[in-house]
């Protein structure tokens, strides 16, 4: 286990409108307003998006089950965001429902919104974090510089 200690910054609230991409809309806030390690949380509808719901086997490295999702569903989400190769690194973990059918999972390349998202993004001051390439897992992990190691 590693940890890392920090306070909380600024507060966001965002509205995505029908048919905005949540991932491209929080990469683009992210990138204006300089923030780069946060929390998420989403409430509102997706219209469509792909979606990880597991691994095939509990391996390492874990080969995804990737599940498109389409036609309108509720969705309720939380994440993480840390420096990244590629800019900030959303890490968001979602549960989508329509009837008696419900996913969770994390939320990849892409999620439409349908009506609309709201999105909470509080900032993380203080912590000295990156998401890199575990080689044991095969999966981008959080990794605290000057990390305290239990």
């Amino acid at each position: 286990m590693q940890y890392a200690e920090c306070r909380a910054g600024r507060v966001f609230v965002l509205r995505i409108d029908d048919g905005e991409d949540i991932l491209e809309v929080l990469r683009d806030f992210l990138i204006e307003t300089g923030v780069s390690a946060a929390v998420i949380q989403i409430i509102g509808a997706l219209r469509g998006g792909m979606m990880v719901t597991g691994p095939r086997e509990p391996v390492l490295p874990p080969v995804p089950v990737r599940e498109e999702i389409a036609g309108g569903s509720e969705l309720l989400g939380f994440g993480t965001v840390y420096p990244g190769v590629q800019g900030p690194a959303i890490h968001l973990h979602a549960a989508t429902g329509r009837g008696r059918e419900t996913r969770t999972g994390c939320v990849r390349e892409t999620a439409r919104t349908y009506l609309v998202v709201e999105a909470i993004i509080t900032e993380l001051v203080g912590i000295n974090a990156v998401r890199e390439l575990d080689e044991r897992t095969g999966v981008t992990l959080p990794v605290f510089r000057e990390e305290k190691v239990l």
